[in-house]
């Protein structure tokens, strides 16, 4: 099994370009302070790679 990963969005959507919000969405966080626990995989680490000024790993 996959090791796992917490991630929270630290900052708002509003305000960040359309690819962002993408990419935002593919990581399921809508919400402000709202922590989500996904599988660590290299595409996940690009996509948090991508906007890593709105969100922050959570241990």
């Amino acid at each position: 099994m996959a090791e796992q990963i917490t991630i929270m969005l630290v900052r708002s959507r509003a305000g960040c370009t359309p690819a962002q919000r993408k990419c935002l969405d593919a990581l399921g966080l809508r919400k402000r302070e709202v922590a989500r626990t996904i599988s660590d995989t290299p595409a996940v680490r690009g996509i948090i790679n991508k906007v890593p000024h709105l969100v922050a790993i959570v241990k």
